[in-house]
């Protein structure tokens, strides 16, 4: 979050950076993730070729190349991070045109071409693009460990051409005649090999005419939207996904006790099978209120508390933090909370729902069943509480014992997912008569028939 105070020093950066030819911003978090007052941090940095960031890298590889053109017409380009996909950049600009590259580390050798740049990333109201039309040659830059033995170009289909080295430096040049590529995209294509005989080949289109490709959907999602907005209502929708059709599934399963209505029977065998398994599991109490409350909780109650700063203890909740006698406002814990609950609390639901069924089944159906299936009714469950405790021993890492002990998010969520596990597994015959009721009515009037039975013997006997 950006106070008002440092938006004050940000605009006199900006302000003195107007003497530069050009201005290019760092910073950690992309702006997505940062709330500013106005006239809002993206405004502040219209002005720069680009926000060069990092914090959300590639999302778990979900989302590499996560770049985009802001409205202000700069770019913002998040790059993967080092420690986990060892990338780093490497940018230049040539003429007032920005080009750049991101590298894994140890692909050699290193390419990036300058002119004609990158129609994707090109920006009209930023850059001297009419300069690419008016150059004579194609300009290249390659690094690698070992000499350059050989760099060639060509344009399409076109013939290969042999890109000359500038002086002793990583400058290779090409002549070529722009006025040829006045229409459309085009492809550019280098090849680069050291003495070693490392080989690159790179491809990038360009225009000449203002033709662009698109940035990709989430690249642009991700950072043009505010993040904290987008993953509030994705949390939200989980938070519904995990509560509501529970709790409908409940009332439904007492107006077919009551015989108020007609249990549903769906056409696709499929979707009746998982119909049964949420509605046994709606059934019983001891497995509905605790997944409908853990549910409910992980918007409401504080996730952990722990060492959030340096010698400073504080308490996050999914809606902000309070720490060091001050609160900051939710933001990216909409994301932790989001993925909590599509990897921990639905994946639960669905697990536990298949063990309690299929203790149902077997109990008043068919006892006998396959290894497979039986093995399968207890490895989901504890794999899902498996992956919850890594991810509670990281956060153990992260903030320390006490939020490892004081952690409903992660630790104690693992704990009621074993204690639901094990109630699934065992639950006894009694407990799901009412379930029985609705799904196989007649074993259980034959039961009642025999205890009713049994009770004129005896009333006879007396």
């Amino acid at each position: 979050m950006v106070t008002s105070s440092e938006m004050r020093l940000l605009e006199e950066f900006e302000r003195a950076s107007r003497k530069s030819n050009y201005t290019i911003w760092f910073g950690h978090y992309p702006t997505s993730c940062i709330l500013s007052p106005e006239p809002g941090i993206r405004r502040v940095m219209g002005r720069g070729l680009a926000y060069l960031c990092g914090h959300l890298h590639t999302l778990a590889g979900l989302v590499p190349n996560m770049y985009t053109r802001q409205h202000t017409g700069s770019l913002e380009l998040e790059l993967g991070d080092w420690k986990d996909s060892r990338l780093f950049r490497v940018a230049a600009i040539d003429h007032g045109l920005f080009s750049f590259t991101d590298v894994k580390h140890a692909s050699w050798p290193v390419i990036l071409v300058t002119n004609p740049k990158h129609a994707l990333f090109a920006m009209k109201h930023h850059e001297p693009l009419h300069l690419i039309q008016e150059s004579t040659h194609i300009r290249v830059l390659v690094w690698s460990l070992s000499s350059i033995v050989e760099a060639r170009v060509r344009i399409g289909k076109g013939p290969w051409l042999t890109l000359t080295q500038v002086k002793e430096g990583p400058l290779f040049v090409a002549s070529w005649n722009p006025q040829k590529y006045l229409a459309e995209l085009h492809t550019l294509t280098v090849y680069a090999k050291d003495s070693s005989g490392r080989e690159q080949t790179i491809e990038q289109p360009f225009s000449l005419d203002g033709s662009q490709p698109s940035f990709r959907f989430w690249p642009r999602a991700l950072l043009m939207s505010n993040v904290s907005m987008f993953f509030q209502f994705l949390f939200g929708i989980m938070v519904c996904v995990c509560v509501l059709p529970l709790c409908i599934l409940r009332y439904v399963h007492r107006l077919a006790l009551e015989k108020r209505m007609i249990r549903p029977r769906l056409r696709w065998k499929f979707c009746d099978l998982w119909l049964r398994k949420l509605w046994v599991l709606v059934s019983v109490d001891r497995l509905f209120w605790p997944l409908v409350v853990s549910a409910v909780y992980v918007p409401v109650g504080p996730w952990f508390v722990g060492e959030v700063i340096e010698d400073h203890i504080g308490v996050v909740f999914a809606w902000g933090i309070f720490v060091n006698r001050s609160y900051l406002p939710g933001s990216l814990t909409y994301a932790y909370g989001f993925f909590q609950m599509l990897t921990f609390q639905f994946p639960l639901i669905l697990a536990v729902a298949h063990c309690v069924e299929f203790r149902f089944w077997s109990l008043y159906v068919d006892p006998l069943c396959s290894f497979p299936r039986y093995l399968c009714r207890h490895v989901c469950p504890l794999l899902i509480v498996t992956l919850q405790m890594i991810t509670a021993f990281f956060f153990w890492l992260a903030y320390g014992t006490m939020a490892l002990f004081l952690g409903p998010l992660r630790t104690w969520s693992a704990v009621l997912g074993l204690i639901l596990w094990y109630q699934a597994a065992t639950v006894h015959k009694d407990v799901l008569r009412e379930a029985a009721q609705v799904w196989v009515p007649q074993p259980l009037a034959w039961e009642e028939e025999k205890s009713e039975s049994q009770a004129h013997m005896s009333q006879s006997s007396l």
